[in-house]
């Protein structure tokens, strides 16, 4: 059975679920674990409205950029990274230019002592060769005795697996939460937080302190997180490091690229050219750094 998922511009969710396999994302019947790829050549139109599903979901992408929104916050899954979402987590999904992965889908029960909140972890060599595995099964009733091995060793997998630094959270008080959404919307905006505590009328000491109790993150750092998220997207989308800095605030490209490279582990031109998106050359690097 071809188990490979390939969204072509869709735009709904319900017209996106049509491969075999994701039928059983509303199912809590038959294997408690089942896999697809993803292949989807170039992305969609616009990101699919929020929905929800009866299983969890682990998506790992080997090329291009996924982001979702949850109520939780926001994260953008870059190769080499896995995005776990919940049963019954609402969220969105917007995929930018070409993707490729794969997907495993868990029934409610085997994911109870899972992560109940969705985040992005790190992808071991056994979980990737499991997972791998796994998505060239075909639904049947219960899993051999083998499968049934597999599992739970993929369940321990997932259970124990690094979260990564790549979830923005969003707060939950509508005053700050007002402000956090004006930086999603212009990441460049550059006023201080003493005024955005007065756009928000709040005391600089209250944003401070509110902002690092509901996303345990510092105003300064989730601002930086959320910059550095929407520079992946735009590297992803092919625009210049030199462009990026400009619009995203950055004192210079090389600031953007020593940020980059601190967060990601390594400078944008060498982590894309990894993830299978090099940087456009006729677009130019701006940055000796940018390539490292």
């Amino acid at each position: 059975m071809d188990n490979t998922f390939r969204p072509e511009r869709e735009t709904d969710a319900t017209q996106m679920i049509r491969n075999p396999v994701l039928d059983w994302l509303e199912r809590d019947d038959g294997l408690g674990v089942l896999g697809f790829r993803i292949e989807s050549a170039r992305g969609l139109d616009r990101e699919i409205d929020w929905h929800q599903h009866r299983r969890a979901q682990l998506i790992c992408v080997e090329a291009g950029l996924l982001t979702t929104r949850t109520r939780h916050g926001t994260w953008s899954l870059p190769p080499g990274c896995a995005g776990w979402m919940p049963p019954g987590e609402p969220h969105t999904v917007d995929i930018c230019g070409p993707l490729r992965g794969w997907g495993i889908i868990v029934s409610a029960a085997m994911a109870h002592d899972l992560p109940d909140e969705p985040c992005v972890v790190a992808i071991s060599d056994l979980l990737q060769a499991l997972s791998l595995r796994v998505t060239a099964w075909v639904p049947t009733a219960e899993p051999s005795l083998r499968q049934q091995h597999m599992i739970e060793v993929l369940l321990d997998e997932i259970r124990n697996a690094p979260r990564q630094r790549m979830h923005l959270p969003m707060p939950q008080d509508r005053r700050l939460l007002r402000i956090a959404s004006q930086l999603i919307a212009d990441p460049a905006d550059g006023r201080s937080l003493e005024q955005w505590a007065q756009w928000a009328g709040l005391s600089p000491r209250t944003l401070t302190r509110h902002f690092r109790d509901e996303t345990t993150l510092s105003f300064a750092q989730w601002r930086q997180q959320a910059r550095l998220a929407e520079g992946l997207r735009r590297l992803s989308d092919g625009q210049s490091v030199s462009d990026i800095a400009h619009e995203l605030g950055f004192s210079s490209p090389s600031a953007f690229v020593t940020v980059f490279r601190r967060h990601f582990g390594s400078p944008p031109g060498r982590y894309l050219a990894r993830s299978g998106h090099p940087l456009n050359p006729s677009r130019g690097l701006a940055s000796p750094a940018a390539s490292g």
